[in-house]
């Protein structure tokens, strides 16, 4: 009997933990297909997200009596904010716009990273130490690792910074660049 119980009670903290890794994923996927304007697949997936969320709670609220389905609940809160965004991480929405500037004045750069297919605008920028090579590039964000690594491989001490745009028009994305 007692080992019936204790299954019963484990077998119910995970259930508890697994719905809210499920739900808190949904979650975080239906924030971030909003924020990037894709409307659709948001409310689709917020449809799931509602039931498992209505599931999930209604367990911990039926089983409030152990404290481990609390905990569980809570874990699985936090494990489903990781799962999320590593998921996000992998479908990498978006484009990202990435300003570099150069150590040194070399204008050999733009057209290498012309030659792999990245869209770059360029000019000659002046900093404290003299002149520079002011860049400015939009990459799909499957591309940002391998955008970065090649401007490092061309300037190991240049300056990157990147940040994500909301909406771009017309230039050289619409003919189809990298993506």
């Amino acid at each position: 009997m007692f080992e019936a119980l204790l299954e019963n009670a484990l077998s119910m903290i995970f259930i508890i933990f697994t719905i809210n890794i499920i739900y808190v994923t949904l979650f975080t996927l239906r924030m971030i297909f909003t924020l990037k304007g894709q409307h659709y697949f948001a409310g689709a997936v917020g449809m799931i997200e509602i039931v498992i969320y209505v599931l999930g709670l209604g367990l911990v609220l039926d089983n409030l009596d152990n404290i481990w389905n609390l905990a569980a609940y809570a874990i699985g809160f936090g494990t489903g904010v990781v799962v999320g965004m590593k998921i996000e991480e992998k479908l990498a929405l978006g484009y990202i716009t990435v300003n570099v500037i150069t150590k040194e004045y070399e204008p050999d750069i733009p057209n290498a990273l012309r030659d792999k297919g990245y869209g770059v605008t360029n000019w000659v920028a002046y900093g404290r130490e003299g002149e520079r090579l002011m860049m400015e590039i939009l990459t799909s964000r499957k591309s940002e690792t391998d955008l970065y690594n090649n401007i490092k491989k061309l300037d190991p001490k240049a300056f990157i910074i990147s940040h994500e745009p909301k909406a771009f028009f017309g230039g050289f994305w619409v003919k189809g660049v990298r993506r």
